[in-house]
């Protein structure tokens, strides 16, 4: 039976640097973590889980807040968070948390404090003051990403920035007469994401001297077939027809693609159409769009969360990035 006198033998290392790289305690400079990891690989040698949580008081595993599992962005991002904790040897333990209050009780008062997580990633959702108090108490390193929450380390994104880069895109090529396909404020999840998107896309407008117009405002609910309707809406009338649409995320931007051909526009000649998010079906729809690169915010935070445990100095809050990524569906206007 492989043991970790055999693995300190194959990496030309202490029994002790071994310990302290597969356990994630202390010191190792990368080149000699990578030897004992490979020499590990090599051999078969795997850690157990309850010595090694026994002996270090670690138990491997990342807790990962996350408000809904069956949307594009959210699945993203935990695939690039997975991806990077694995690659240390740490697994994910998943909570989806709802707004259901029970439920939230459960996982905050039970789950969490069972001792089966060295850290907490929060996703993308508000939590009450309550909650961020009872996260503090766990004694672990807490680490949001997606929005401001008072009190605890946060990467976000600049929501409105990402709004005017895409409304100055459009205006950049000439466009004065744009849509914004949106969500109303009432159906608003945390942080207020579409409402910070509009006034981006609002600011940006008023910094080219347009003033932003009721009509030329239609809501949905971030999906394909709400985009579809919302531009079926405002393409509708020949006389009336905006030259241009930014869409608050690429789904949307997608069924508003969809809604103009099945109008007979052609898309970009007789309308343009901008998105955001970075979906991966964007490429197959030549869609332009401001890609927020969601695999990567799933990385990031999952950094940010492995360098804590190694008892990194804690950072100030962080902006994810975002860019512009031009593709066939803008043009200037006809």
């Amino acid at each position: 039976m492989v043991g970790i006198d055999d693995v300190a033998r194959r990496a030309e290392v202490s029994t002790a640097t071994v310990s302290r790289t597969l356990s994630g305690r202390g010191p190792v400079s990368p080149a000699t973590r990578e030897r004992v990891l490979r020499a590990a690989s090599d051999l078969g040698y795997v850690v157990s889980s309850a010595a090694s949580s026994l002996a270090s008081g670690r138990t491997r595993n990342i807790g990962v807040l996350v408000p809904i599992l069956d949307r594009w962005f959210f699945s993203r991002v935990l695939t690039g968070i997975a991806a990077t904790l694995q690659r240390d040897g740490y697994d994910v333990a998943l909570y989806a948390l709802t707004a259901e209050a029970d439920e939230r009780r459960r996982v905050f008062a039970t789950s969490l404090r069972r001792q089966r997580v060295d850290g907490v990633i929060v996703v993308s959702m508000a939590l009450a003051h309550d909650e961020i108090a009872q996260l503090g108490d766990l004694g672990l390193p807490v680490i949001a990403m997606g929005g401001q929450l008072a009190g605890l380390r946060s990467l976000t994104v600049d929501e409105i920035e990402v709004a005017r880069t895409a409304t100055e895109h459009l205006l950049g090529l000439g466009h004065r007469d744009i849509a914004h396909i949106g969500l109303h404020p009432q159906f608003e999840g945390d942080f207020h994401i579409p409402s910070q998107r509009r006034r981006g896309f609002e600011a940006a407008l008023a910094e080219a001297g347009l003033a932003p117009r009721a009509d030329r405002f239609a809501a949905a609910d971030f999906t394909m077939a709400g985009g579809h309707d919302a531009a079926t809406r405002l393409l509708r009338d020949a006389e009336a027809r905006p030259t241009a649409i930014f869409a608050a995320s690429d789904e949307m931007a997608i069924g508003a693609m969809l809604a103009a051909r099945e109008l007979g526009l052609r898309v970009p000649e007789d309308v343009s159409v901008i998105g955001v998010d970075g979906h991966d079906l964007g490429g197959f729809f030549g869609l332009t769009t401001v890609d927020q690169f969601p695999g990567r915010q799933g990385e990031r935070v999952a950094s940010a969360m492995i360098a804590a445990l190694r008892g990194a100095a804690s950072e100030p809050p962080a902006d994810l990035d975002f860019a512009l990524v031009e593709r066939s569906s803008t043009a200037p206007p006809a």
